[in-house]
């Protein structure tokens, strides 16, 4: 529901209005006093994203309230997703990487420098449910300016103007209670992984995939239609006898519903139950977790999948009871499955005995009886915003190793695109997803505005953000979107601090405090955040200064070698080698882009065929920073 306060004013005359309010005490008769609260930004959504969002928001100097709908923080990273999609270490940035380098400190702190538990959190980038929440909640802790409310869901938004001016004004919120609260803010941000506020704020959003025609993607349906990546749950689960809780049979448990995989298993087809990658029921992610436990995910492309594309068209509508009975049928499907193949006197003694070794983990989701709380949700609503990301963000420039330049990103990925399904063709045993596809890419960058709406002018959008079903199946990944989150935070602060809309953020700007912050906006395999010319040549980077200097592999998005499961080693011909005599051709290019800074041309570093590529940045940078003081 939106509620319009007033005609088109202007941002001067409504902050003005909003002042008065407040000094009259004029609060609608509804509302106690204590049920209104005012801060700087609200974000709605405590998922790594608006966790991320908040750090960097409170860190600005803004009074920040992080409202989220369910009991517990950190959405899916604390809810069963122990596996972080990314491909490489070096594509490992801000928010997140200083999530990972916690994560890693307190399991060296906690079991031992050298012990398994240290080995086996792979550089802090695989934590126990348990432990990624425990570190989300000291980041939040650390920020004074950070107020956090649990089980508090949206109600509805006012807003104020009209057209392209319009500007949300407050958010009302309820408690299981029933009771309702209101919350004033100068600035906005949805993080939820729906898009929950975005829609009660009347922006324009897209649920389904577009077709081919709309924005020429290979990938792309050749029509569109409603169709909604998969869901299912990532469980948590270990076979460590002394931490091992059998599962249960769950409520709608039908035994008719999973008998037709009895003859897939006396086929021969299905060679073990838990595995990687394939030929499997449950795909147990690999490295395993901490604690010999594992992150237990659907197997793409597999012949009984614990996604259920179709079942879940519904759930972004934002009805409680809805999503509490899709939630419910993948619960029964995803726990039913195993709970078959565990007591079923019909299934193979050899399978019953495998599967029997493997059971949730007593010491995870203590409060929900050993099962994540949160569906994994991957994809809902999608904004359509003042830049919509699709496949051709994630393509290569013409002949180059490098993606196609994107001189206004404030953030970069390195994963690709990737889709469990869409539909499903014929039985859960033995049928086929459609709409499944999986891109090998090479790193990206992701420009300011799929943050931006186009018709709200103090809404940020890090995770329902603007992009095409096929950009977003590259976007939807916990890394990347703790960096969304990360530049909205600061981007929210800057438009406060400005009294200007988000649309007028000075992209360079917020580039700047995102590279202070140690977050990339491109990716430089050989200079990471925390080594002293980070920043120097992420702002050259970004202006294209490493296009260009590598040709395109012959496979594209040619990633190194392969490390374990879905890791490799950095994406070859993504250097600065800094250290590296610059050469005349080199020289020639790189001073081109020298024309359009504000720096004379007498001025500028001699490229004499002696100097190192950093010696000449580091001169070019000293310049460039004494320009923009």
């Amino acid at each position: 529901m939106i509620h319009v306060l007033c005609s088109p004013w202007s941002r001067r005359h409504l902050f003005a209005i909003v002042a008065l309010w407040e000094f009259l005490g004029a609060i609608p008769a509804c509302l106690a006093a204590s049920d209104v609260v005012t801060v700087d930004v609200l974000i709605y959504g405590g998922t790594p994203s608006g966790i991320a969002a908040a750090v960097a928001a409170a860190s600005d100097g803004d009074q920040v309230l992080l409202s989220e709908p369910n009991a517990r923080l950190g959405g899916l990273a604390t809810c069963g997703l122990a596996h972080p999609d990314f491909r490489t270490f070096e594509g490992l940035n801000g928010a997140f990487l200083d999530w990972t380098r916690r994560v890693q400190r307190y399991y060296q702190q906690t079991y031992g420098q050298d012990s398994q538990q240290a080995i086996d959190c792979f550089r802090g980038t695989h934590a126990e449910p348990k432990v990624s929440l425990l570190v989300f909640e000291q980041m939040l802790a650390e920020q004074s300016r950070i107020q956090i409310w649990r089980e508090r869901r949206l109600v509805d938004v006012q807003i104020a103007g009209a057209g392209e001016a319009r500007r949300i004004v407050s958010a009302s919120f309820s408690d299981p209670a029933g009771k309702q609260y209101t919350v004033r803010a100068h600035e906005f941000i949805d993080a939820t992984y729906e898009g929950d506020l975005l829609a009660a704020a009347g922006v324009k959003f897209l649920v389904g995939r577009e077709g081919q025609s709309e924005y020429d993607e290979s990938l792309a349906p050749q029509q569109a239609d409603g169709q909604l990546q998969a869901y299912n749950f990532r469980l948590i689960a270990t076979r460590e006898a002394a931490n091992r809780v059998m599962p249960s049979e769950p409520s709608g448990y039908r035994r008719a519903d999973f008998a037709g995989v009895l003859p897939l298993l006396a086929s021969g087809r299905i060679r073990t139950v838990f595995g990687y990658p394939h030929d499997c029921l449950f795909k147990a992610q690999i490295p395993r977790l901490p604690n010999a436990k594992y992150d237990i995910n659907d197997v793409s492309r597999g012949i009984v999948r614990l996604s259920l594309p179709g079942e879940n068209l519904a759930w972004p509508e934002r009805d409680a009871a809805v999503r509490r009975r899709i939630f419910n049928e993948h619960a029964c499907w995803n726990v039913g499955l195993l709970y078959f193949l565990q007591n079923d006197e019909a299934v193979p003694a050899a399978f019953r005995a495998e599967v029997r070794q493997w059971g949730w983990c007593q010491d995870e989701f203590t409060d929900s009886n050993h099962l994540p709380p949160q569906l994994y949700v991957r994809e809902a609503r999608r904004m359509v915003g003042r830049y919509v990301f699709t496949e051709h963000d994630t393509d290569h420039a013409p002949g180059d190793a490098r993606a196609v330049l994107r001189r206004d990103a404030i953030a970069m990925g390195d994963y690709g695109p990737n889709c469990h399904g869409t539909a499903h063709q014929g039985s859960r045993f033995g049928g086929k997803h459609s709409g499944e596809f999986y891109k090998s890419v090479p790193p990206y960058q992701i420009p300011y505005g799929v943050l931006v709406p186009r018709e709200v002018v103090n809404l940020l959008v890090p995770v329902a953000c603007s992009a095409s079903h096929v950009g977003f199946c590259a976007l939807r990944l916990e890394p990347i979107w703790m960096s969304l989150g990360q530049a909205a935070g600061h981007a929210a602060h800057l438009a406060r601090a400005a009294q200007a809309s988000v649309r007028e953020v000075p992209v360079g700007v917020l580039q700047s405090r995102l590279h202070a912050d140690g977050a990339a906006t491109i990716y430089i395999s050989d200079v990471g955040s925390g080594h002293p010319d980070f920043a120097m040549v992420q702002w050259w980077g970004t202006l294209g200064g490493f296009h260009g200097i590598a040709p395109m592999p012959k496979k594209s998005g040619q990633r190194g070698k392969n490390i374990v499961g879905q890791y490799y080693e950095a994406f070859p011909n993504h250097l600065a080698e800094l250290e590296r005599t610059l050469d005349a051709p080199l020289a020639r290019q790189w001073q081109k882009l020298l024309v359009d800074l504000p720096v004379p041309a007498d001025r500028w570093p001699s490229a004499d065929g002696r100097i190192s590529r950093g010696d000449w940045l580091r001169a070019v940078w000293k310049l460039h920073s004494r320009s923009e003081q």
